[in-house]
């Protein structure tokens, strides 16, 4: 076995207090909260390298820098970020329509992978913009983008409000 290891240490804050932070917001004064620091961000904006980076009423952007840690045994990322990032933006251009105190969840994600993601491909960027608000279910669309603006990914969602 080759012994050229490397590893990555990850902190977070607790989930908990990032949910007790946001229930207390409207959905856009939230992820504004998120954006600029006044939030912790959650866990997986630490796993996956997420930064959310606009937000605007039904739509967000976010960055995202892939590393060697999200490569799969065939030498490039695996599409799990993609998909992950993908419905991050989604539900997140989704939750900039929510009143305090709701919540989403993701019921449906398409996704369509266009061209691989490798260590040369990033940094990535993300945009997802609702197509559809609702009371009970929401739609919305999401693409990534690499370094060169060439389309990489893109996703459809439909979540459900509660």
């Amino acid at each position: 076995m080759n012994d050229n290891r490397t590893s990555r240490v990850l902190t977070w804050t607790d989930p908990a207090e990032v949910v007790a932070g946001i229930a207390e917001l409207d959905g856009i004064d939230a992820m504004r909260a998120l954006r600029d620091g006044e939030l912790p961000a959650p866990p997986i904006a630490h796993t996956m390298n997420f930064t959310p980076v606009e937000v605007d009423h039904g739509r967000v952007v976010f960055t995202c820098t892939p590393g060697a840690e999200h490569y799969n045994p065939l030498g490039v990322v695996h599409g799990g970020l993609a998909c992950t990032l993908l419905d991050t933006v989604a539900g997140c251009a989704a939750h900039t329509t929510l009143k305090a105190g709701q919540r989403y969840t993701s019921i449906e994600i398409t996704v369509k992978y266009l061209r691989p993601i490798t260590l040369d491909t990033g940094p990535l960027t993300a945009t997802g913009v609702v197509t559809k608000a609702g009371s009970r279910v929401i739609f919305a669309d999401a693409e990534i983008r690499d370094r060169s603006a060439k389309l990489v990914a893109t996703g459809s969602s439909s979540l459900l409000v509660w």
